[in-house]
């Protein structure tokens, strides 16, 4: 299968070719803040031009869904969903929590996962995975208190953009996080070998948010109709 994956979810502008006939991997992260309209096209470009692919080879186009930036979260999805249709070929989602658990999940199955991402005001986006990558906590917004006690019920290890700040949080009583391993995005590799073993679906990608946008209409700055 021929994969191209794309990630501006978070903290980075990034895409990969995955080929896994013949093993061939082509990608680039650009760490940044603001910026993925701009950045992301070219980097497209660059990543399927290492590829040696053209894009009518491709079988399908992974992309983040979120929770993440709304801003960023909108421009890997567009992206997505037209280079899919111009292609012909099938989009599929996957959330930025499942990205980050995959290559844990993958490396020891027996062992749960808690991803925890910085939605800011002293919350996180949370889910939290147990043995087999079965789903213990669904995604959510919580507070820091509030995700240390849905996640401190077992071994878990904590990863994303927020891992340091819940294991800060951690209860000195209960058992101690095995790993703690904090990351600004998702390893764009990743979320293309998930987008392999992912079924597709029927639908467009479409953003997960969780919350509403933190910018509102100030209805006092609305000039009168006439």
């Amino acid at each position: 299968m021929r994969v191209l994956a794309i990630d501006t979810a978070l903290e980075a502008c990034a895409a990969a070719v995955l080929d896994t006939e013949d093993g061939r991997v082509a990608s680039e992260t650009l760490p940044m803040l603001r910026g993925h309209a701009e950045a992301l096209v070219p980097l497209i470009g660059r990543v399927m031009r290492q590829a040696d692919m053209p894009y009518s080879a491709l079988d399908r186009i992974a992309v983040t869904t979120g929770p993440g930036s709304f801003t960023g979260l909108r421009v890997g999805i567009s992206a997505a969903r037209g280079i899919a249709l111009a292609a012909n070929k099938p989009a599929i989602g996957l959330t930025t929590l499942a990205t980050f658990a995959a290559p844990y999940l993958a490396q020891d199955s027996k062992t749960g996962v808690t991803v925890a991402i910085d939605a800011r005001h002293q919350q996180v986006y949370l889910q939290v995975f147990g043995p087999g990558g079965r789903t213990l906590v669904a995604p959510r917004i919580a507070g820091i208190a509030d995700a240390v006690r849905a996640a401190a019920h077992g071994p878990t290890r904590i990863v994303g953009t927020a891992a340091n700040m819940l294991a800060a949080a951690w209860p000195a009583e209960g058992p101690a996080p095995i790993l703690v391993a904090e990351s600004r995005a998702p390893d764009i590799i990743w979320v293309g070998r998930l987008a392999v073993a992912t079924p597709e679906s029927s639908g467009a990608p479409k953003p997960l948010y969780l919350r509403a946008p933190d910018a509102q209409p100030q209805d006092a700055a609305r000039l009168p109709r006439r």
